[in-house]
């Protein structure tokens, strides 16, 4: 009797439980599976204390928790501040959508509050950040893939989170590369959507260099976009200046944060080259659109 109840409670875990650590099979996480552990006591990182880390992970808890109620889920952030993993994860329990946050990524020397909040937003775009889906084993078809996740975060994302922020005191206070600057002034004439731009991709530009640090290379910069084209489409980590172009090309996208995206509709609310965008488009280093 009690090994049929074991056997059962099993079953149970493998129906509701779908675990999705982003990315192929035999890595985790946001990044790739590292042995990294940065404890509460290293110090590299000036700007991330745990109350800026709670901060963080609040004000887009408060913006999405509604959101996911509205589309039958329950979000809810793990914050680990105590544990040193250099990573975070998406995984679901039944209707439960979980975030799991760390102190270790927060800490790294590389990562400022507004990446963090980048990659709590990418946590969030693996449950909700639609089309394309990454399908696999363990249930991963609920999961959009991790480019997608990516754009998600600026594209959508950073924007709701960051609405009602004084963007322009925040942006002022960086050292932006003028590139950048350049090219949200282009796209935007608003000044708010403009520092949100900006602040955007100065958000991805934190996440990409820990991306770099991680694997020892080079930092991506925002005017040597990845020139690679895909045959098909990757749903695994594109590589960090693909990922940058990425998290740029999010910022960039003149589609209101207020569209949603589709959860089948690689193309609603976002810019997509076959209805006419010329930026802000999903890089072709690792994304192959469906229509041409």
């Amino acid at each position: 009797m009690k090994k049929l109840f074991t056997l059962f409670a099993l079953i149970g875990i493998m129906l509701n439980v779908e675990s999705y650590a982003c990315n192929e099979e035999g890595t985790t996480g946001i990044v790739e599976d590292n042995n990294l552990n940065i404890s509460m006591f290293d110090k590299q990182n000036k700007d991330m204390s745990e109350e800026v880390f709670n901060k963080v992970i609040d004000q887009v808890e408060t913006v999405y928790a509604p959101i996911v109620s509205e589309m039958g889920g329950k979000l809810k952030v793990v914050r680990k501040w105590s544990d040193g993993t250099v990573n975070a994860y998406a995984q679901r329990q039944g209707t439960t959508y979980l975030v799991s946050m760390f102190g270790g990524l927060a800490r790294h020397a590389t990562i400022t509050p507004d990446g963090l909040a980048l990659v709590v937003c990418h946590e969030i775009g693996h449950h909700i950040g639609g089309a394309p889906k990454k399908a696999g084993s363990m249930g991963g078809a609920w999961a959009s893939n991790e480019g997608q996740a990516d754009y998600f975060a600026t594209l959508k994302c950073l924007r709701k989170a960051w609405l009602s922020d004084d963007n322009k005191a925040i942006v002022d206070a960086m050292e932006v590369p003028e590139f950048l600057k350049t090219s949200c002034a282009s796209k935007f004439q608003d000044e708010s959507e403009y520092y949100i731009c900006v602040r955007g991709g100065m958000a991805g530009d934190s996440v990409a260099n820990l991306f770099a640090a991680l694997r020892n290379i080079a930092k991506p910069q925002f005017n040597t976009p990845d020139a690679r084209r895909v045959a098909s489409t990757d749903h695994n980590h594109p590589a960090a200046q693909c990922r940058m172009d990425t998290y740029f090309q999010g910022a960039l996208c003149t589609v209101d944060h207020r569209e949603d995206v589709s959860q089948k509709d690689e193309a609603k609310g976002t810019c997509y080259a076959a209805d006419g965008a010329t930026d802000g488009l999903r890089p072709l280093c690792w994304f192959k659109p469906a229509r041409m």
